[in-house]
């Protein structure tokens, strides 16, 4: 094995993936990503699922060294937004005005007879007085506001502008930030948007004046040749390969996310460790499917356990009976029809939702569309106000639309011991 790599460093899910980095190069994401930096004049919207590689891809062309990073997860509000351009350009808001006013001294060609002070000058001695000498100080501080002073910083320094996660940003907070950068797009400064699929076009509609404004790069899921990238790389440079059949199943099972890939190639090497001598892993379809359960509970339990939860009720909620005999509440219901379904990362029409629930509901226990559709609202609402800065799950209420936008919650809708 490599002396000088250890697994740790290949295999880095949720860092930058230094050796296994996938340029993607037949999809050109690196050159559109890129073209902010040409005077382009338009805001780049940067938009793929959770843990697609996204920020990834953007940091490699924008790096955090060169450009001002936002993360729209840990902005809490309009002065937080300002305060971390101003912070990150190291600008003050306070200025301090400084006015003096006083006699000088006065020099004179000789002593006065009142003793003043003697000056040597030349080797000549001379005589001088000081008058007296009043001086007063007048301090004035000016505050600017931090929205003047970050616009100011980022039109003067020119440094791009990345704000990750923008979805995440309260919408008035959104409108508000458009409104303020659009005319420093127009001149040319580089701002990218990071965002979700379906929230693509919230600049949009937070700003009518953006519409044309606007160059889109969307990130797709990883095809499969995409993603054995990771392991081929990976194992290579720790000196063993991983047979194909492996490589492949792991592949099918990734969602599309390299992030999911990583994971499951760094808990392969916790359950194989690799010493010296070995030359291939040979690891069983057992092993391969213990990996991906370890993966489920580490990634996904938590935001599952409090879905599941729902929020706090005044009285127990209605048992439901399962064909299979179990029972569970209203919430364990909604999300044992999810995992029925296996979705991966995609946007499921209500009904189908509702399909999955009479399959393995018994009759008389089967929700009305009324009660779903309310779980499916807080179960939203619980999603967004986690910790992640993307919600595992988005409800649009109005088109009836669910969508499933966190790999680890959908990989743990297959894999993760939902019954526990």
């Amino acid at each position: 094995m490599n002396d000088q790599l250890t697994y740790n460093q290949i295999f880095v899910p949720g860092g930058y993936p230094k050796y296994t980095y996938n340029p993607r190069k037949d999809l050109d994401l690196e050159d559109k990503v890129g073209s902010v930096l040409s005077n382009l004049c338009k805001l780049v919207v940067v938009t793929g699922h959770t843990k697609s590689g996204k920020t990834v891809l953007v940091r490699k062309i924008l790096p955090e060294n060169s450009a001002v990073w936002i993360d729209g997860g840990g902005v809490g509000d309009e002065n937080d937004f300002w305060t971390t351009i101003i912070d990150q350009l190291e600008l003050f808001q306070a200025t301090e005005v400084h006015r003096e006013n006083g006699t000088s001294a006065k020099v004179s060609g000789e002593m006065s007879a009142d003793a003043g002070i003697p000056f040597i000058k030349g080797g000549v001695k001379t005589g001088g007085s000081i008058g007296s000498t009043n001086s007063a100080s007048l301090i004035q501080v000016r505050k600017i506001s931090s929205r003047m002073v970050a616009l100011r910083g980022l039109r003067l320094s020119k440094r791009p502008l990345v704000i990750d996660d923008f979805h995440y940003l309260p919408r008035e907070l959104q409108g508000s930030m458009v409104r303020a950068l659009k005319p420093l797009i127009f001149d040319g400064l580089p701002v990218v948007f990071i965002a979700i699929p379906h929230r693509r076009y919230d600049a949009v509609k937070v700003e009518k004046e953006m519409t044309g404004r606007i160059f889109s790069v969307n990130i797709p899921l990883w095809e499969i040749p995409e993603l054995k990238f990771i392991p081929e790389t990976g194992f290579d440079l720790l000196n063993v390969k991983l047979d194909e059949g492996s490589i492949k199943y792991l592949a099918e099972e990734s969602i599309g996310s390299p992030h999911l890939m990583q994971e499951f190639c760094r808990e392969i090497c916790k359950i194989h460790p690799i010493t010296i001598t070995d030359k291939i892993i040979n690891i069983s379809k057992e092993e391969l499917e213990r990996a991906f359960v370890e993966t489920a509970e580490m990634i996904g339990r938590p935001i599952f356990e409090k879905l599941a939860r729902g929020p706090r009720a005044r009285f127990d909620r209605k048992r439901r009976k399962l064909k299979d005999g179990k029972d569970v509440d209203i919430y364990g219901l909604v999300l044992q029809g999810l995992s029925h379904i296996k979705p991966g990362l995609v946007t499921l029409e209500y009904e189908g939702l509702r399909t999955a629930i009479k399959e393995i509901c018994v009759p008389d226990d089967v929700p009305n569309i009324q009660e779903i559709a309310r779980v499916l609202k807080h179960m939203s609402e619980i999603a967004a106000t986690d910790q992640s800065s993307t919600p595992v799950i988005d409800f649009d209420e109005g088109g009836k639309l669910l969508h499933i936008t966190d790999p680890f919650f959908a990989f743990y809708l297959r894999w993760g011991s939902i019954n526990k």
